[in-house]
């Protein structure tokens, strides 16, 4: 399965909180980088009428605790903590690229997916049920569309493909995964090359597996099912 991590294994317990499989990306971003790093885990997932999960689903919260992985006696949470944690503890999983420079590459695109594009979140929310052709998107986030489309250009032009750091995905790909949704589920129009790098994502083995388990999630909240 692409992105597993061949002969990484750990006997220590481990947990990881999510919050909705459906509607949460950065519960998407957790669970796939936990897959990547080869490590087994259950996951617990919050109702949806938990408040703090909903506080967060809704951009309502100032701080965001989930996804939360336990392993051991370790308690880590944000995407990034855990990713830095995970990538620290199972170096051989390859989250990161093995060269310095791009490391430092990976490093900062998934900084700037974990701290910005705020237009872009607000008003392309996740939501692998939906559907929404022709969406008309507003300005602001055409913005951060046309920047998102130019990292993608920028990784595939240094890299070859067909994931942002080459052949392999890293945690790159797991920050940019739930995008390449919010793009399929809001008919958001691409050049060729991101579009095909969209639609690796959307076929990657792991984002089959989640969206499947996500389309069977009973929880919905009506905000974000709205008709836009």
């Amino acid at each position: 399965m692409i992105g597993d991590a061949p002969g990484v294994k750990t006997m220590t317990a481990a947990t990881l909180t999510i919050s909705s499989r459906n509607y949460s990306s950065w519960s998407l971003r957790g669970w796939l980088i936990c897959r990547m790093a080869g490590i087994d885990f259950d996951t617990e997932v919050l109702s949806g009428t938990d408040a703090t999960s909903r506080a967060e689903l809704l951009h309502l919260s100032p701080s965001f605790l989930v996804p939360r992985l336990r392993h051991g006696d370790v308690v880590v949470w944000d995407t990034l903590a855990i990713a830095e944690y995970l990538g620290e503890t199972f170096p051989e999983a390859g989250l990161l690229p093995r060269d310095v420079a791009e490391r430092a590459h990976c490093r900062s695109i998934s900084g700037e997916m974990h701290s910005g594009f705020v237009n872009l979140r607000s008003a392309l929310p996740m939501n692998l049920r939906a559907f929404h052709p022709g969406f008309r998107v507003f300005n602001g986030a055409k913005a951060d569309i046309e920047r998102i489309v130019t990292i993608f250009d920028d990784c595939l032009d240094r890299y070859d493909g067909p994931f942002l750091f080459g052949a392999r995905p890293t945690l790159a790909d797991a920050l940019y995964a739930p995008v390449c949704t919010r793009f399929r589920t809001y008919d958001v129009a691409l050049p060729p090359r991101a579009a095909a790098y969209r639609d690796t994502i959307l076929h990657w083995p792991l984002m089959i597996e989640w969206a499947e388990v996500a389309a069977d999630e009973p929880d919905e909240i009506e905000e974000l099912d709205m008709e836009f």
